[in-house]
């Protein structure tokens, strides 16, 4: 059996390649003893940055299960969502036209897991090669990617190297000493004795007994053993996964979940050296496979730590940071935490190249952080959809779904209508999850063609978004507004250039004095600056909105 220590030394010289080629440090007893690293992890990448279509995408995360359940079909009227019910909703999120104005217009689709496993999440898989039976088949995969892309949506997958599920094979046949899979997965004689980054206990016994070994590693749960990237077999068996969905079904990419978790170098469990340098040749492989493969990684951390992942590793990773600082302005309507965030973030990546968001499957709701206050949802949706970076909106975020732990009740079913089953499922149908109690006031069919609501919202900020390259690939500058309540920004590319400004606060701001160089104030009195979101009057003298409501953002295009 090799000892977990042997596994550390050779994650230190793994290098990634379709043929990957190691040496094997000397082995110690101690399975706890850290490895040198390296390299420094915590290093930005300075070189020149891949765009591409990414960079003009609004991308909707959806999970299947609580999409729609299909009305014919194999898996028709289950209770469950499936891939043919999601293609069956595919206008909702955007029906291919440009001219209407009736669908949400997303252009880009995150899928959560939809591989084969066990749990209801499905972040545990059994097969990374095949669509999970409850939601169909790898054809329907196939029919969805040609459904989208008809319509103009990219799709990516979740796509989860860190662990598999203890079901799979893999694992099952690992249990062997003998077996060469023992070393896909990362074991110890005895419990090392150290616990992981959030105190988790990370060492499991084979069995069920108390104590004794052989001991396995996993980062998240017993159920999920944490694959062994310093076997060149387990980098080999990834490059076929990810050849696969990106050849063989189409995928436009992926979603990395717990990418900081990779490789571990003993009690060091996130954010090593050796993760930073798989990575790389990770972002090689699939870059060679498919120069426009694109990909996004969950790296639950500060930006200082998200932004030496971007560039060289993925194009792109989710900003918690930005995340909650948003969240947090429109609570508590403090305008200068944002303002720092909003440039601190800027200037820690590469132009534009991060993932922007509210909230996601993990966490509370949208509208339940705001406790039902709309007015905090919508001044959060105007500035997730006109800051800088590549916005996802979380599947019912735009009507103002609410949830909160466990995580089932944040990925309850979507509420279409005020139907039994909130037209997720035909009447009579169980769903698979109990529905929100306010479903049959708070649905799509409620708010569509309403512009008022919060639906018509986003509606009107994606496609503002869309139609206007400054808002999606510009460059970024906050103005000082001289009021704590009002955080104002500059988005420009080219001759097109808008002022975003906004009131954070629950009352009524006049009286701000907004810092513009450059001449932007006196091109601001010239005819044609226009109030292109909400079509306010601009005003030729003083500032361009002399009077902001509360918790509403104005967004004005400079002549």
């Amino acid at each position: 059996m090799r000892s977990h220590t042997t596994r550390m030394l050779i994650a230190g010289a793994c290098l990634y390649a379709a043929a990957v080629q190691f040496t094997l440090g000397q082995a110690t007893t101690n399975p706890s003893a850290a490895v040198p690293p390296t390299q420094a992890a915590g290093e930005r990448f300075r070189g020149p940055v891949r765009e591409g279509w990414w960079n003009d995408a609004v991308f909707y995360e959806v999970f299947v299960r609580s999409f729609y359940d299909s009305r014919e079909g194999p898996l028709a009227n289950d209770g469950v969502g499936d891939l043919r019910g999601l293609i069956a909703r595919l206008d909702y999120l955007n029906d291919g036209n440009p001219a209407t104005t009736t669908d949400l217009g997303v252009t880009g689709i995150w899928l959560m897991p939809i591989t084969e496993s066990p749990s209801y999440h499905g972040y545990d898989t059994t097969d990374y090669l095949t669509i999970d039976r409850e939601y169909g088949t790898n054809e329907d995969f196939k029919v969805l990617i040609a459904e989208c892309h008809k319509r103009g949506i990219r799709v990516i997958i979740d796509l989860v190297l860190n662990h598999c599920s203890n079901r799979h094979e893999w694992f099952r046949l690992a249990a062997d000493p003998g077996d060469p899979h023992h070393d896909w997965f990362i074991w110890s004689d005895s419990d090392p004795g150290y616990r992981g980054p959030w105190n988790q206990k990370v060492w499991h016994p084979l069995t069920d007994r108390s104590a004794g070994g052989p001991y396995f590693y996993g980062c998240f749960s017993r159920q999920m053993p944490d694959l062994n990237y310093a076997n060149p077999a387990v980098t080999a068996e990834m490059n076929r996964t990810i050849a696969y969905w990106l050849d063989d079904m189409g995928a436009d990419g992926f979603r990395l979940d717990a990418i900081r978790h990779l490789i571990e170098n003993g009690p060091n469990q996130d954010n090593t050296p050796q993760t930073h340098d798989w990575l790389r040749g990770f972002y090689t492989f699939y870059k060679a496979r498919n120069p426009e493969a694109f990909t996004v990684g969950e790296v639950w951390s500060t930006t200082d730590v998200i932004s030496t992942y971007v560039g060289d590793q993925m194009d792109t990773s989710f900003e918690f940071q930005l995340a909650q600082a948003v969240m947090d302005a429109a609570n508590t309507g403090d305008a200068a935490p944002l303002a720092r965030a909003a440039a601190g973030t800027w200037a820690a990546f590469p132009r534009n190249q991060f993932a922007t968001f509210l909230t996601n499957h993990d966490q509370a709701r949208v509208m339940t952080v705001f406790k039902g206050d709309e007015s905090k949802a919508r001044l959060a949706a105007g500035l997730l959809l006109t800051l800088p970076g590549i916005p996802f909106i979380y599947y019912g975020e735009e009507i103002g779904m609410s949830g909160d732990k466990p995580d089932e009740w944040i990925r309850t079913p979507m509420q279409w209508d005020g139907s039994a089953n909130a037209g997720f499922a035909a009447a009579g149908v169980t769903p698979w999850e109990r529905l929100n109690a306010d479903a049959e006031t708070r649905n799509v069919k409620g708010q569509e063609g309403e512009t008022g609501s919060l639906l018509g919202l986003y509606q009107k900020l994606t496609r503002l978004r869309l139609d206007h390259a400054a808002l999606r690939r510009g460059e970024f500058e906050v103005v000082p507004s001289g009021s704590p309540r009002v955080l104002a920004f500059r988005r420009w590319m080219g001759d097109e250039q808008f002022l975003v400004i906004a009131n954070l606060g629950a009352e009524p701001v006049s009286g701000y004095r907004l810092e513009l160089g450059e001449g932007i104030a006196d091109r601001l009195k010239e005819a044609g600056a226009v109030e292109v979101l909400h079509g306010e009057p601009v005003a030729s003298g003083g500032e361009p909105i002399a009077r902001l409501a509360p918790r509403s953002v104005y967004v004005v295009r400079v002549p």
